[in-house]
């Protein structure tokens, strides 16, 4: 039987199924300054948000922190209480001064605003099946798995939000994580490696972090027959500097090949931003527009299949990159990809029909 979790309580309708908290931002003695990740990005994307008048904050849904009973349905307990060493959340975070903090100082300032961004996916995971969408304007945090951290990434995020769902949503049962950061996100495919109920595609920049062999698909032959081995199911490895056009193309290509391999209950978007042109750590140009037009796809195919997706923000490492994931969301919201009311009711269609399709298959399962 699941814990009860407070990251599972319902949600005011009235509120958009947007995922927030001034807790997401990291601001310590301008350590935060220290690495290339804009750690107030998050707060700087609602406040664009505000001043474009598509929200306030009585209609953002508040994350809460994942307490340890959250965290440890997908982590060891070795793994969170190696957490509790400086040094060790220095390495994770790529802050070396970390490591001459006291830890309780390291839980406050660093891993509690990570935690609430964990919390804020999980929920913002079940926002998405109740409304047939969800932003968490946080998290992606797709290079720590179950028992590793790295990246700036010390909560895997990705894999609690599914875990969730399929241990406390019925009729979620199969998911797809469709993963455009510009590095691959080994975390969440070393969690699932062997999980067939987990479809995962990942576009990433092949010469740079974490360059992760063991996560990516292996030709193998077995009596004669070619298979492939690993946890990503559909692989794009780019190459430096790849620019819109083939980028988009790509994007497009898989993201309809993936979705009509097979449909999910539940597609988690993870939209990292630096892909884009002049990021320092992603090496490769796309533009502002490209990564609107991305976002836009990926939406459009979950919602002409009526999917319930799931979107964190993830990296992105240049300071106009949350001006940029601002205007995909009001982009998104001007062409109707989301919209509070529209939205939700498509939902719940689509959960009927699946209902209805399912009792059809076990009445025919029965009958044979």
């Amino acid at each position: 039987m699941p814990h009860r979790s407070e990251l599972y309580e319902d949600i005011p309708s009235v509120c958009w199924p947007i995922v927030y908290s001034p807790d997401y931002n990291i601001t310590f003695m301008g350590l935060e300054k220290l690495h290339p990740f804009d750690a107030g990005k998050w707060g700087k994307v609602i406040n664009f948000l505000k001043e474009e008048k598509l929200i306030g904050d009585d209609l953002i849904v508040q994350a809460r922190e994942a307490t340890d009973e959250d965290l440890l349905v997908v982590h060891t307990r070795r793994y969170l209480n190696k957490l509790k060493w400086s040094f060790v959340v220095a390495t994770i975070t790529e802050i070396p001064p970390v490591l001459f903090l006291p830890n309780f100082l390291v839980q406050r300032k660093v891993l509690k605003p990570l935690r609430t961004q964990t919390g804020g996916t999980i929920m913002a995971g079940k926002l998405a099946v109740d409304r047939g969408w969800a932003i968490n304007v946080g998290g992606g945090f797709h290079h720590c798995s179950s028992d590793k951290g790295g990246g700036f990434c010390a909560y895997a995020d990705i894999t609690l939000a599914i875990k969730f769902l399929f241990e406390r949503v019925p009729g979620v049962s199969k998911a797809t994580i469709i993963d455009l950061d510009a590095h691959q996100g080994n975390g969440h495919e070393r969690d699932f490696m062997d999980d067939q109920k987990v479809y995962i595609m990942d576009v990433y920049n092949r010469y740079i972090y974490p360059g992760d062999g063991f996560a990516k698909p292996i030709l193998c032959l077995f009596s004669n027959t070619e298979t492939f081995l690993g946890a990503i199911k559909r692989k794009v490895e780019l190459e430096w500097g790849t620019e819109d056009t083939e980028y988009l193309q790509k994007v497009h290509t898989h993201v309809e090949g993936a979705l009509n391999e097979l449909k999910p209950d539940i597609i988690v978007y993870n939209a990292g931003t630096d892909i884009l042109d002049g990021d320092p750590l992603g090496g490769l140009a796309i533009s502002p527009q490209g990564i609107v037009k991305r976002d836009e796809v990926v939406f459009k195919a979950a919602r002409s299949r009526r999917i319930p997706i799931l979107m964190v923000t993830s990296g992105g490492y240049q300071k106009r990159t949350a001006r940029i994931i601002a205007d995909s969301i009001l982009n998104l919201h001007n062409l109707g990809l989301i919209d509070k009311e529209l939205v939700a009711s498509e939902a719940e269609n689509s959960k009927v029909e699946k209902m209805i399709r399912d009792s059809v298959t076990d009445l025919t399962n029965l009958s044979l």
